[in-house]
């Protein structure tokens, strides 16, 4: 089996990195958090002093981090990836950044005969810690297929969708579909509690019919319980959303649905709400309609 380095011990990246560990990878590990690094070299993985480090000591890397600067910073930077890699070797970037970051650091890499997957998630948390994540994944299809079993350690989905970069577009398009229908549940469920019709007996009724989705049945719950603490912090999903409008500007490409969410997301954020799950949607309609969507 490959030795995999694994940069970004945070959230995502901890439960993702202890499954490979699971399942009999050799693993070496770096995160600016020492805890974060020293908990799973109690599970069993090696230390890394730097990403450089992490390149010297690997075949296969793997980094989880916040955006697109994190990124460039940890492989193209001082002490970075692309300082200690060889010629063979394969980055695998799970993060959630812009495409064009993407093809640009892959670019970069291929000069040093590196390889380069870019590989979003989508299933929060839970499916971080369940290995159920669904991959999307940008690359080459013969590197794809030579490192698709160390993604289905992770993920219960794992599917190529062209190109480098083109995980990351099908990332942002699973956030703007994500945003939207969050918004969307929040404000029917609103309707219907300012109609006084339970929200709960609203939820139940139209579950089973074309309006049910995944994001119905994680969302609605927590809406009607009034409970918003993270699977997927709001925040995170901002900067999402923040590429999304990155990349939508360069392809001259028009957004209504997504800039409406996105200006909620930011009131909910400049009122205080920073660590609220995306499902705190809810209490920006909640705000505005002057109600309760928790149950009486």
């Amino acid at each position: 089996m490959k030795k995999i380095g694994f940069i970004g011990i945070g959230i995502m990246g901890k439960p993702m990195a202890k499954n490979l560990i699971d399942a009999g990878y050799d693993l070496i590990a770096y995160d600016l958090n020492e805890d974060a690094v020293n908990e799973m070299v109690d599970y069993g993985a090696e230390k890394a002093s730097s990403p450089k480090n992490i390149a010297e000591n690997s075949e296969v890397i793997i980094t989880m981090l916040p955006n697109s600067p994190h990124v460039k910073a940890v492989v193209l930077g001082e002490n970075g990836v692309i300082e200690g890699v060889k010629k063979g070797q394969v980055l695998i970037d799970m993060s959630s950044i812009a495409p064009l970051v993407s093809q640009e650091v892959a670019a970069e890499l291929e000069k040093k005969g590196v390889e380069m997957l870019d590989a979003p998630v989508s299933g929060g948390q839970e499916g971080a810690e369940a290995g159920t994540v669904a991959f999307m994944v940008g690359g080459k299809e013969e590197v794809f297929e030579a490192n698709k079993a160390i993604l289905e350690v992770m993920g219960g989905s794992v599917t190529l969708v062209g190109g480098i970069g083109a995980g990351e577009t099908t990332k942002l398009a699973n956030q703007v579909i994500v945003g939207i229908n969050i918004a969307a549940v929040a404000e029917a469920l609103s309707l219907g509690k300012k109609a006084g019709v339970d929200p709960e007996n609203i939820f139940n009724a139209i579950r089973g019919g074309l309006a049910g989705s995944k994001c119905m049945e994680d969302k609605a719950p927590r809406m009607l319980k009034g409970e918003y603490d993270p699977g997927f912090k709001m925040k995170l999903h901002v900067k999402d959303l923040t590429n999304a409008f990155e990349t939508s500007r360069e392809l001259h490409s028009y957004m209504p649905l997504t800039a409406q969410v996105m200006e909620m997301m930011q009131k909910l954020l400049n009122d205080g709400h920073i660590e609220v799950d995306h499902g705190g949607l809810g209490l920006f309609y909640e705000q505005l309609n002057n109600i309760s969507l928790k149950k009486d």
